[in-house]
């Protein structure tokens, strides 16, 4: 039987894409040694994903402090040499041209990762968040232990405030890669997020006829589980997500000043004669009624707690560092909606590498047989003799949806 042994890496961005990179690639080894031959790790892992920053923006407005934070998350971006608007084979096959003395384009990242399956003979797929001229991509590239790197995909919707630092990918990039490994044959696509919620983008990866579908993602709402398990049943394909794990003092500093800057950057402005924003960290809740009036408490969310001073009268509200900012979630399934493995929650990988799988290292790991696949379209094809392409029609500019040979 067609059977392979894949993985979920529920890991966290560290302090600089150097020690990310280094704890991808202890995580690839420890991986390797539990069989792992196809390892998936979140979206935006590389480079990290500036979960509570505002970037200073309101609807209208830009604070200065905002830029700055900009800057640092641009610094922090990874470098893969292509160009803003992806030059697809040309920069997989470095067709692309170099710079005066330089061997290779970008930051040496992907380099990186092509010596790291290399050694561990594991397949990697990582969420990125890329560089490419002046705009920010969050991406996922696929890195064969053989072949190197075998393709690259950007996010071609990025959700609510992510639109305001990420741009969109081109839609051309939703092609499907082959692999071999271990003598099993796989089709490989990805939708990221937010975008498995786009029913023609699922259609697009079904149709180049996936047998495993990868779904980095920042979501840790319990109702991204069935979702997963829609699209497995839905597409007949294994479905391997993987989320970040973060407490709010793991986040980066940058970051983390983003409210503080925010407070001081608002009472600074004296010239607007509007009142202050509600801090972004209240919510109200309802407490009780009295005749036609409501009472409203504000009241500080979960994972935060309020510092008050000696009149014992609210100062400001702060994070608790120890709270989960991302609780993970990550998971496989299986091609008739089955799950396979977790989800895990509250779990690193970061901070449990070589740990017994039962104490938890955030490492999930699952045999698969890909013949499965096949024997769920006994009843269902939704690319094929479920479709009706008599009265449905799907095209996608620049993508040959036609399963690759």
């Amino acid at each position: 039987m067609p059977r392979i042994t894949v993985g979920v890496a529920q890991s966290r961005t560290q302090d600089s894409p150097s020690a990310t990179l280094a704890a991808l690639e202890r995580t690839t080894v420890h991986a390797s040694h539990r069989g792992v031959r196809l390892l998936l790790f979140p979206e935006a892992y590389l480079g990290g994903y500036p979960r509570t920053c505002d970037f200073g923006a309101s609807v209208g407005a830009r604070a200065p402090h905002g830029r700055d934070q900009f800057l640092s998350y641009f610094h922090s971006a990874i470098d893969l040499g292509d160009t803003p608007r992806g030059a697809g084979d040309d920069w997989v096959h470095r067709r692309l041209p170099l710079a005066s003395g330089r061997d290779h384009r970008g930051d040496g990242t992907r380099e990186t990762l092509e010596r790291i399956a290399r050694e561990t003979g594991v397949f990697i797929a990582t969420g990125i968040v890329e560089r490419a001229g002046g705009s920010l991509y969050c991406s996922l590239v696929y890195v064969d232990p053989h072949r190197g790197m075998l393709g690259k995909r950007r996010k071609v919707m990025p959700t609510g405030s992510e639109r305001l630092v990420w741009a969109q990918g081109a839609a051309e990039t939703l092609k499907a890669v082959t692999a071999e490994i271990d003598g099993v044959r796989l089709v490989i696509g990805g939708a990221i997020c937010w975008e498995n919620y786009m029913p023609l983008l699922r259609q697009s990866l079904y149709a180049q006829n996936v047998n495993l579908y990868l779904a980095p993602t920042a979501d840790s709402r319990d109702t991204w589980l069935p979702l997963m398990r829609t699209v497995a049943g839905e597409g007949r394909t294994f479905v391997l997500s993987c989320n970040q794990c973060v407490r709010y003092g793991e986040l980066p500093d940058w970051v983390k000043s983003s409210s503080s800057s925010s407070s001081s950057s608002s009472s600074s402005s004296s010239s607007s004669s509007a009142p202050p924003p509600t801090s972004r960290l209240e919510r109200k809740h309802s407490v009780t009624a009295e005749g036609i009036h409501e009472i409203v408490w504000p009241d500080a969310p979960s994972g935060h707690i309020e510092k008050t001073d000696k009149t014992d009268k609210p100062d400001k509200t702060v994070q608790d560092q120890s709270s989960y900012v991302c609780r993970g979630g990550s998971c496989i399934i299986g091609p008739l909606g089955e799950v396979l493995a977790g989800p895990i929650w509250e779990v690193c990988t970061d901070d449990n590498a070589g740990r017994e799988p039962a104490t938890g290292d955030g490492l999930l790991v699952a045999e698969i047989d890909t013949e499965d696949c096949e024997r769920g379209r006994l009843d269902l094809d939704v690319a094929g003799s479920y479709s009706r392409s008599d009265a449905f029609k799907l095209t996608v500019e620049g993508l040959d949806l036609n399963p690759p040979p």
